[in-house]
């Protein structure tokens, strides 16, 4: 009845290949950007992003922890951040996670144990956020002049 032989509804994730490792007592302080898999055992204080790679995979270990906003797709924690989390595809909290902020996720793991001190709030990519608003109408075939203020894409 719960088990067994059905069709299973999500498919099993597979975390990039770990590319780059922050060893325990390594601290960082700035700005990180990354591609691939990312597995951290020490400390960084800035923000960690990555290189437009959808595929990008941070795992923060028991030892680890971030101070700053985290930006990657994937996110496996079981250590400290101490900021924003957005995860474009998964966030996995393992037991011995803390979150100190808000925590966005299209899907989310989470463990007994785990701590999330602020809220978690879905996000369904299938929306994407705008920015602004542009009219279509308002578009002309006019180039403007080089001394000209761009103003591509507001309106009053």
């Amino acid at each position: 009845m719960f088990g067994g032989g059905g069709v299973s509804r999500s498919k099993k994730f597979k975390a990039s290949k770990i590319a780059t490792v922050i060893g325990h007592g390594t601290e960082i302080t700035g700005n990180l950007s990354f591609a691939g898999g990312l597995h951290l055992d020490g400390v960084i204080t800035g923000d960690l992003t990555t290189n437009h790679d959808d595929a990008a995979t941070l795992t923060v270990s028991e030892h680890g922890a971030v101070e700053g906003d985290v930006r990657v797709p994937n996110v496996i924690l079981n250590g400290t951040v101490v900021g924003d989390v957005y995860a474009s595809n998964r966030v996995e909290l393992a037991s011995k996670a803390r979150v100190t902020g808000t925590v966005y996720y299209s899907r989310l793991e989470m463990a007994m144990g785990a701590e999330v001190n602020g809220q978690l709030k879905h996000v369904n990519e299938s929306e994407p956020r705008m920015l602004g608003y542009f009219d279509e109408e308002e578009k002309t075939d006019e180039t403007p002049s080089d001394d000209a203020p761009d103003y591509t894409g507001y309106k009053d």
